[in-house]
């Protein structure tokens, strides 16, 4: 299993931040990797979402995503062609009126990757990931 976390401050209240986490259709806009995204349905306080990830050839999966509002959104694995396993969570707190975001991932593939190489594709991801969600607060809140 891959795991990851990070945490970094963003120039936006955590009320902006969770917004721009939580509104699944637009990570197309922002974030390379995905080509697709869109919530299927909602249940049980949940909602599935099916994301489309461009990495050497199209992927895609879904997710249980949990939200609790300017606080916390958790995922559990749904299905899909890439993951046996995917659990993690943004959990967005108040740092001097900035936005303190911390981002947990744990992943399985569904085809064997060595352990070094799975974490290596996590961890080397982060970085732009976090760069691509500064961009979009940068974008949205011209701050």
């Amino acid at each position: 299993m891959a795991t990851a976390e990070t945490s970094a401050v963003f120039n936006c209240t955590p009320e902006e931040f969770y917004k721009i986490v939580a509104d699944y259709e637009k990570y197309p806009e922002f974030l390379k990797e995905v080509t697709a995204c869109q919530v299927l349905r909602e249940e049980n306080g949940k909602k599935l979402v099916e994301f489309s990830l461009s990495l050497m050839k199209t992927f895609s999966y879904t997710l249980w995503m949990k939200e609790e509002p300017s606080k916390k959104i958790s995922w559990e694995f749904g299905s899909g062609d890439i993951f046996k396993f995917n659990s993690g969570s943004w959990t967005v707190s108040d740092e001097g009126g900035k936005a303190r975001a911390t981002y947990n991932l744990e992943v399985e593939f569904t085809l064997f990757v060595p352990k070094f190489i799975a974490n290596g594709l996590v961890n080397v991801n982060l970085p732009n990931m976090i760069s691509s969600y500064q961009k979009r607060v940068s974008d949205l809140y011209k701050k």
